[in-house]
Formats: structure tokens, sequence, C-alpha cells
């Protein structure tokens, strides 16, 4: 059984509804109920989806008012009337990409329709309904919680989950220890996925910036990630026990132990390419098997200064630990 919770949205639509109505009764205002149902409509989950989900519903009220003056002085105010009405209103919605605002202006238009007539103070009145429910909407989308203790929680498990997979590749490496369900693979690609969205909303909230560290962060995983994935079928495969796997294998340790937001990749590619430099020197291999292990491990180390150069052109986050990649 899900657990009863009032979220900060339901907290400001209720806020909302009870506000734009209050102020419409105030204001002595016919319909004034329905000032309620258009902050509602009105309340989104982003600042800039709240823009546009105002723009829309004011723009397609005002719309729809031009459309019922031309439709019901001319035609009649007749229930066939409204369906001809919408016949042509809709399309035009949809042409101008204000489909959002189709049920808040059909609710205006039958305010019009039930009047019987479309004079100056019912035109007055309509407007400041359309005014109070959209501003009373905007005025509680002012406030949106931070998402940032959100989003370093989905980081933090990311990081923890980069580090189980790295510690499986040192055993391996080390021991020829296959004992490992894989169960951080698809929590991380989840993990992964999730914060990405989490991130986006965090840019719809700032509606002066296009872009968030949070995305940049979370993508730059991803990519790490299938760097990851590509590379694991290839351990499946060393057969020999050589010496250049021990030498891998202190260096994924390493790695391992550094796994955070900040960024110093670049320190880690130097010492990557010690090691390949290292294993230039070492003997032939002797062997075939040895041979093919040597090679998979070239390229892995190969698929490594990949992972280690995507994180070297993401410029870390700004509460990232100095020190470590």
């Amino acid at each position: 059984m899900r657990k009863f919770k009032i979220g900060y949205r339901t907290l400001k639509t209720a806020i909302g509804a009870s506000l734009s109505i209050f102020l419409a009764q105030l204001m002595d205002l016919n319909h004034f109920v329905s000032t309620g149902i258009i902050a509602i409509l009105c309340i989104q989950v982003t600042k800039k989806k709240s823009l546009k989900s105002a723009w829309s519903r004011f723009f397609a009220c005002i719309t729809g008012m031009m459309f019922s003056f031309l439709f019901f002085e001319i035609f009649g105010y007749h229930p066939i009337v409204i369906g001809f009405l919408l016949l042509f209103f809709i399309p035009t919605m949809v042409l101008f990409k204000t489909t959002e605002g189709i049920v808040t202006s059909a609710v205006i238009i039958l305010h019009l329709y039930e009047a019987g007539q479309i004079t100056l103070d019912i035109v007055q009145n309509e407007l400041l309904i359309i005014v109070t429910g959209i501003g009373v909407a905007l005025l509680m989308n002012l406030y949106m919680p931070s998402l940032e203790n959100d989003l370093n929680v989905y980081r933090k498990e990311v990081e923890k989950n980069f580090a189980v997979i790295f510690e499986k590749i040192v055993a391996f490496l080390r021991e020829g220890d296959y004992t490992w369900d894989g169960k951080e693979i698809p929590e991380t690609a989840d993990l992964i996925e999730k914060g990405k969205g989490l991130a986006l909303r965090n840019v719809e909230n700032r509606l002066l910036r296009h872009e968030d560290q949070y995305y940049a962060y979370f993508k730059m995983r991803e990519k790490q990630f299938e760097i990851i994935e590509r590379v694991l079928p290839t351990f499946t495969m060393i057969t020999a026990n050589v010496e250049q796997a021990h030498l891998i294998a202190q260096f994924i340790e390493e790695l391992k132990d550094n796994i955070h937001s900040g960024n110093t990749a670049k320190k880690f590619l130097k010492k990557l390419d010690d090691i390949k430099k290292e294993m230039e020197r070492a003997p032939l291999p002797k062997t075939r098997k040895e041979f093919e292990t040597r090679a998979r491990l070239y390229h892995f180390l190969y698929e490594m200064e990949q992972y280690l150069i995507i994180k070297s052109q993401f410029k870390g986050l700004a509460d990232a630990k100095k020190g470590k990649g």
C-alpha cells in the first residue's frame, strides 16, 4: 500500500484554487468558481511549464471569446452553433500549439453562450475570471522547492554502484572471481535515467538558465556507463593469469576509491598512460592464451581511457570535493 502523502504541488493547488475563488467572490464576479478551475489547471510541476500553460490558456480564452462573438452574434445562441464553433476553434488551437487551453476556453465559451448576449460588462467579467485564475496560479508557482538534495541522492547512489562494479572487476583481475549477480547494472541504468529526469525539472525551474550542472553530470555518467557495460563481457574471455592484469587491477582499485563528482581525470589519464608504457616494455607473450589475454587487457585500457576522457570534459559539480576523480 502506498503511503498517504500531501505534496507541495497538491498544497499549492489547494491554496491557489481557494485564493482565486476568494478573490473572484470579493470582486463579485459571475461564475466565480471558474477561477478555481483555471488556477488548478495552470499550476504545473515547473515554472517553465506553468508559464507555458498560462500563456496557452490565456491565448485560447481570448481567441474563444472572439470566436464566440462571431458565431453567436451571427448564427444565434443555439446548441448546434457551439458544435460548429468548436469545429473551427479546436483546429485553430492546434495550429497555434495552444491545445492546453481548449478546456479552459470552453468554460468561457459556455459562459457567453449561457448569458445569451455578449456585452462589455460580460466580457470584462470573463477577462477578470481568466486573469485572476492564471495570476494566482503563477503566484503559487513562484516557489519551487530545491531538487538538489534529491539529485545528490541519485548522484551518490550512481557513484556507489560504479565503485561496486569496479570492485568486482578488480576481484576478477586478481583472483578470477566471477561471484557477482550483476544487480548494480540495471540499478545504475535506472538511477541515471531518474537523475536525468529530475535534473531536467531543475532546469525548467530556472527561467533564465538553459543548462544544469546536474543534467550534465548524469549525461556524463550515462556515457561512462555505456563503456562499463561494453567492457564487462571482455572479462569472461580472459583465461590466462598475467602480470599486466594485476597492474591494471591496482589502477582500477585506485580509481574505484576516487569516484566522485569532482574532476581530476587528467591525473588518472597520466597513470593509465604510464601503465600502457610499462606493458609495452614487458616481454612478448609466450602462449596464445597469454597473447589473447593481453590483447583484451589493452582493449580494456583503451575503453578506460575513453571513460576518463569523458570525465575530463566535465567541469565538476560546485560542491565536489577536491583531489578526487
